[in-house]
Formats: structure tokens, sequence, C-alpha cells
């Protein structure tokens, strides 16, 4: 019902990105953990959602034309007090507007700064003969240098996300580096086979992109998300 309304909303806005927030509602409801993240249309609310959660927070700006939020200055992270949620938010509006003078903007969203984890992809395309693929892999910033990612066609079996994560060539980080604890795989195979489940119900998503997913030594969280759908 959640993706259903969702997407009610979003052929009627005439758009096919879904917003961070909705992106986030949608995996929560696939079984996929993700980080709470909070609408603030003015620099009041997002003071008083910041004090509300505590602190460090994020800043991310909302915008339906805007696809990667960090190309335009659309994020701000370790926010540590009151007066810097403040300084962010008008930060975050200048720079959006400055670099993308057309976009939509609904405000920001606002969330917990997760703690630091083994920063992972887990993601889905759709390709035009055989349907969706998910992809898994060492995620944040240099994901698109490192490369190191396996794929594999929906539907998924358990034998097929367990090969998934064991195949990239950096598989050794999840499995515990230099003193740190192993991260928790059977979390990771299992958000990997929900996702797979959920793309099977709903052929009309085109992209899944979640980066980065933390890993720990006991569960894992997506802190970022993003949704298109055909």
């Amino acid at each position: 019902m959640v993706f259903k309304n969702t997407l009610e909303n979003v052929r009627a806005d005439g758009r096919h990105l879904l917003t961070e927030l909705e992106s986030k509602e949608v995996l929560r409801v696939a079984g996929i953990p993700v980080v709470d993240s909070y609408s603030s249309r003015s620099k009041a609310e997002a003071i008083r959602v910041a004090r509300s959660i505590g602190f460090p927070v994020v800043l991310k700006i909302l915008s339906k034309d805007v696809l990667h939020k960090s190309d335009v200055g659309g994020v701000a992270v370790g926010i540590k007090n009151l007066r810097q949620v403040g300084e962010s938010y008008d930060s975050i509006m200048s720079s959006v507007t400055r670099n993308n003078p057309e976009a939509d903007i609904q405000g920001v969203s606002v969330q917990r700064m997760a703690d630091p984890g083994v920063e992972v992809i887990i993601g889905a395309s759709t390709d035009p003969q055989f349907g969706h693929v998910i992809m898994f892999g060492m995620g944040g910033t240099l994901v698109e240098i490192l490369q190191d990612v396996s794929l594999r066609l929906v539907p998924l079996t358990p034998r097929d996300a367990r090969e998934m994560v064991r195949e990239i060539k950096s598989f050794q980080l999840l499995q515990g580096y230099r003193g740190t604890e192993p991260s928790d795989v059977s979390k990771l195979e299992e958000a990997i086979l929900n996702l797979s489940g959920f793309l099977e119900l709903h052929p009309e998503i085109r992209e899944v992109d979640m980066n980065p997913v933390f890993c720990y030594p006991k569960g894992i969280l997506a802190v970022d998300a993003r949704i298109i759908i055909n």
C-alpha cells in the first residue's frame, strides 16, 4: 500500500524520481533497514527536527529535480549544533539554487548521522532484454573508480546472494581488517534477497541505488537511497 500510494503521487506529479524520503519509505517496506529521515520545509523546522533527534545530524536537499545531491552542494554532514543547522540550511539552499536554478526545492531532509561502518552499495537497474539486474559492491564515493561489483539477474536465490557478497575483490574488508570486527554478512544477503523479491512484485521500478549502506558487526543500515520508476 505504501508503494502504491507513493507511485500514485509520483505519477500525478509527472516525475520518475522518488525523493530520498519516499525511496527510504519504500525500501523499509521491502524489508531493508534505512536511517530515519525527516522532511523540513524551512530553516526553523530543520532546527526543530535536529533538536528533537539529537546531534550530530546530516542535512540533504529535497528536490525531485536533483539526482546527485553532492554534486550541487546539497549535502551537509557532521552538523553538531543548532547554529550549524541554520548555517548549513542556508548554504545548501544557496548552492543548489546557484547550480540548478530550475530545481523545484521542497526543503531538506534531516537525519541523525549514522555511526561509520564498512560502506557498500546495493542497487538495481533494468536491462531491456533480461529485466532487473541487482548489483552489489564496495560503496561510498569511490564506487565508480573501483568498479568492484557483482551482478545477478532477478529472481535471486539465497545461494546467489551469498555468492554475490563473496565474489567481490574487497570481501576481506567485510571479514574484518586489521583488528576490525567482521561485518554482518548475513544481513547483507537478507537485504539483497528482499530487494530481489520486491522487484519481482514491482516491475515498474527502473532503478534502485542505496549508497552507502553501512555494515556493522550486527546489522546494516542504508543511509542514502534513490529509486527511479518507469
